[in-house]
């Protein structure tokens, strides 16, 4: 009887740590599980983007730590983009980090947002931080929100003044090969 009610106990407690997780931990757990992976993904909208159109578009989740993710964006040849993703006090943050093919920073980095609130498991939203509204004015009243399902990625960024989106959807059910190392990294 005594076996059966630790058991049961263990059950009980077990079941309450996962309920305890919030929807940012989830996002965030979904996320590490495609550490060391790379996709490619479309540009969604604005289709016609002279930057973006026709390019191949990969990302790889190829930096993770109980704290902070990093995921190279590349843009055909352009090797300059990283997301940033951290979590602290359980709500995830998104940062641009921008580099050189020398790799310095560029002029224009660590722009982005902390989540509100704890968003769901798929969707995190990230409204432009004051560091943003600084460095890039017209950036004050971007919005930027990440979508992640078992089969997409989506990076979305809404321009609410102007009322643009921009959007890219990465397939999540096809790995690729993992590519070279973003500008300003070292190793592979």
């Amino acid at each position: 009887m005594k076996k059966t009610v630790i058991f049961f106990a263990l059950i009980l407690i077990s079941g309450l740590s996962l309920q305890a997780q919030t929807p940012a931990e989830q996002f965030w757990n979904n996320l590490q599980k495609h550490c060391g992976k790379a996709y490619e993904g479309t540009l969604a909208l604005p289709k016609d983007d002279p930057a973006f159109g026709g390019k191949r578009l990969t990302m790889h989740v190829r930096s993770c730590s109980a704290t902070e993710i990093k995921v190279p964006f590349f843009v055909g040849e352009d090797k300059s983009r990283t997301w940033v993703f951290t979590l602290k006090d359980g709500v995830v943050t998104l940062k641009h980090d921008h580099r050189h093919e020398d790799g310095s920073e560029d002029e224009v980095t660590q722009y982005g947002g902390t989540a509100s609130n704890t968003g769901s498991a798929t969707l995190q939203v990230f409204p432009a931080d004051q560091y943003t509204a600084t460095l890039l004015p017209r950036a004050a009243t971007n919005v930027w929100s990440v979508g992640l399902d078992e089969t997409t990625f989506s990076y979305n960024l809404t321009r609410v003044n102007n009322n643009s989106v921009f959007k890219v959807i990465m397939d999540l059910t096809k790995p690729i090969e993992t590519p070279d190392a973003p500008w300003g990294w070292k190793g592979k």
